[in-house]
């Protein structure tokens, strides 16, 4: 079995991160490793339009949501495992989660799946099959 010395977590706060986070901890404690929380906020696109002039998204807002979000999740991984980091990222979720693994020189990301198939699938797109296939680290995906 391969002995991981860094581990990032990605999260979006839902049931099956919170389980990811929940297996990166066992792992961590196990082999004596650091954690990597992440989370990514991305900003939905704005299109140009007539119509959408003066529209803006509450990019404060969210952002106070993630990070107090971020914050919780934090403190209490920190409770069962004192080398918890975490960080909150913007921009696109791929690329941060796959920056962010090797900026913190992570050996392995673990993540959870939706299992969201069909339209919703092919319309939202899937952070963790993305992250499966570009990371050059193994990933460890959990589903729901």
């Amino acid at each position: 079995m391969a002995t991981f010395k860094h581990i990032l977590v990605a999260t979006d706060f839902e049931e099956t991160s919170e389980r990811a986070l929940d297996k990166a901890l066992q792992l961590a404690e196990d082999l004596d490793a650091p954690v990597t929380i992440v989370h990514v906020l991305q900003a939905p696109p704005v299109y140009y339009s007539a119509y959408a002039q003066g529209l803006a998204w509450p990019v404060d807002e969210l952002d106070g949501a993630a990070r107090r979000a971020l914050d919780a999740a934090l403190a209490a991984a920190q409770k069962r495992h004192p080398k918890v980091d975490a960080l909150l990222l913007v921009g696109a979720p791929r690329e941060r989660i796959l920056e962010a693994a090797a900026e913190r020189k992570a050996d392995l990301i673990v993540m959870g799946t939706h299992g969201r198939g069909g339209l919703v699938r092919a319309v939202l797109g899937s952070v963790a099959e993305s992250v499966v296939r570009a990371s050059p680290i193994p990933v460890l995906t959990l589903s729901a």
